[in-house]
């Protein structure tokens, strides 16, 4: 998979048509992504693919014939030659999808009810070669992660700053960057920026990273986002 020059070219598999509508007004209003091609099951998704060869392909869980997982595993999964990109945007967030999806090679899991910003920056960071999961499954996952109420030892300190871990308590919580901003008084460029010191400091490949850190290590809220 290489990162593409133009526009990233998008291929929607979904058998509704208002949502591949919907996902097509979304995307095509932004000047770096380019809607090639939908699909309405999963076998012609798969087939189109392997002809359009699209930069990503946005596949729904739930599709006559070809399920969205299984989708994922031919296009991405292991073992396949020149494999293409593929982010999950779905109405069904249990965690066995999710860990298949991601087993199998998907650059992130989103729920359609995350909103078009979330799905315009699940595309860019899936581009980027950051894998980008919608909060709520985040917060729910990373929670059985949370160290035992009596740790036989004490945490190790912290590497980061106070305004650090606060940044990163949020990120466990599942805000976004421009929310993480709102609750610390800062700028989202800064938030971003706090980020990405959090990461090159725990050597985090992604949000994802950041928040298992500030879970396994106990610093994150107990009280997630709703």
């Amino acid at each position: 998979m290489t990162t593409p020059l133009g526009p990233t070219r998008i291929l929607i598999a979904d058998d509704q048509e208002d949502v591949r509508s919907g996902f097509r007004l979304i995307l095509g209003s932004q000047p770096d992504m380019s809607v090639v091609g939908e699909a309405a099951d999963g076998l012609a998704a798969v087939n189109l693919a392997r002809a359009l060869r699209p930069d990503l392909v946005l596949a729904d869980i739930r599709m006559p014939g070809v399920d969205g997982l299984e989708l994922t595993r031919r296009l991405t999964g292991p073992g396949v030659p020149d494999p293409i990109r593929v982010l999950v945007v779905t109405t069904f967030d249990h965690d066995n999808y999710v860990r298949t999806a991601l087993h199998d090679g998907a650059c992130g899991f989103l729920l359609k009810r995350s909103g078009p910003g979330l799905l315009i920056e699940g595309v860019r960071a899936a581009m980027s070669g950051d894998i980008l999961i919608s909060p709520q499954i985040t917060v729910r996952l990373l929670q059985t992660l949370a160290p035992s109420p009596t740790p036989a030892a004490p945490p190790p300190l912290s590497p980061l700053t106070a305004r650090e871990t606060e940044t990163a308590r949020l990120v466990a919580k599942g805000l976004t960057n421009a929310e993480i901003a709102e609750n610390l008084s800062i700028s989202p460029g800064t938030a971003k920026t706090h980020i990405a010191n959090i990461q090159t400091k725990l050597k985090a490949r992604n949000r994802v990273g950041i928040a298992a850190w500030t879970w396994e290590n106990g610093l994150a809220d107990p009280t997630p986002r709703k």
